[in-house]
């Protein structure tokens, strides 16, 4: 269920608005602070940052094959694939906030399922039986 959104209900979002309000008053420079983040840019930044401990992590494995020591070579190489692995996950992120704010997300699709479909996750099935106690209650 990763990445999927919900609508808020018109209370939801009532609510939201309220408590969003009592944090304006109560701590300016925090929501301004929040305002001012940019997803984008953060893991952009943090993508630069893994860049630049790559090439550090080849300077020194490349020092340790110059200076014959093999620990050395090997540190060097564990923070490549370290800052490697980081760009690239800051990179997955980057993508991701630019499909979200793009684009929006396809409506989520109603499944009815039968006492006897097992297919599914535990959270699916779950979130089923809460959202069929919710709609009665209605």
């Amino acid at each position: 269920m990763e990445g999927s959104t919900v609508p808020l209900s018109e209370e939801e979002q009532r609510q939201f608005e309220q408590l969003e309000r009592a944090l304006a008053a109560e701590d300016p420079k925090f929501v301004s602070a929040m305002r001012g983040t940019n997803v984008r840019l953060y893991y952009k930044r943090r993508a630069v940052l893994a860049g630049v401990g790559f090439v550090l992590g080849i300077a020194v494995l490349m020092a340790g094959a110059i200076i014959p020591n093999t620990i050395i070579g090997v540190i060097g190489f564990i923070v490549m694939v370290a800052c490697l692995y980081v760009a690239a996950l800051s990179m997955k992120r980057i993508s991701n906030a630019g499909e979200s704010d793009d684009i929006p997300p396809p409506p989520p699709t109603k499944r009815h399922r039968t006492k006897h479909d097992s297919s599914g996750s535990f959270m699916e099935r779950m979130e089923d039986r809460w959202r069929r106690r919710r709609d009665e209650d209605l």
